[in-house]
């Protein structure tokens, strides 16, 4: 079902396009790159429980935030649990920036061809073609276990309520 709703970017609403997804769905393929540029789709996650982050930019203060505080948590998960980051930022930035941030244990890619993570997912920011803030678990299946759109861009998301969601499928 595609439909539009509406989160603030600093009190301002803004509208987000795309696909509504719900928990129980089942997660939708999308067409995004790697750093190096290669292809990245919901198959390169089969098997594993997946947490899908979407948001802003690399160069955004909450986005940087958020991306290194899922790096310190994602160290601490069970190797069957990625943690993929994604964003439309061109795969150069995003390279450069994990380099300057000490990013390695969370992937990034970036949906800046196609949007299709954005469309497909629900998250896309047609008037900035930039991805809302949202956090998605998806389990071994490719089941939709847990999602939280951020009401306001420029909150984090609940980490707790989150990681409640990903050690339940552990």
């Amino acid at each position: 079902m595609s439909d539009t709703r509406t989160i603030t970017i600093g009190g301002t609403p803004t509208a987000v396009s795309g696909t509504v997804l719900k928990v129980g769905d089942k997660a939708p393929d999308f067409d995004a790159v790697s750093l190096d540029f290669k292809p990245v789709t919901m198959g390169d996650f089969e098997g594993k429980i997946v947490v899908f982050s979407s948001f802003l930019s690399v160069e955004t203060g909450v986005c940087d935030t958020e991306i290194r505080h899922f790096n310190e948590l994602a160290a601490s998960l069970s190797k069957d649990v990625e943690i993929v980051n994604v964003s439309t930022d061109l795969p150069f930035s995003q390279k450069r920036w994990c380099g300057a941030a000490g990013i390695d244990q969370v992937t990034l890619i970036s949906d800046h061809k196609s949007v299709s993570f954005g469309k497909n997912y629900g998250v896309l920011l047609d008037d900035r073609r930039m991805l809302a803030r949202c956090v998605f678990v998806v389990d071994k299946e490719g089941v939709i276990r847990y999602i939280e759109l951020v009401p306001e861009l420029g909150t984090e998301p609940d980490y707790d309520a989150l990681m409640d969601a990903v050690k339940a499928l552990v």
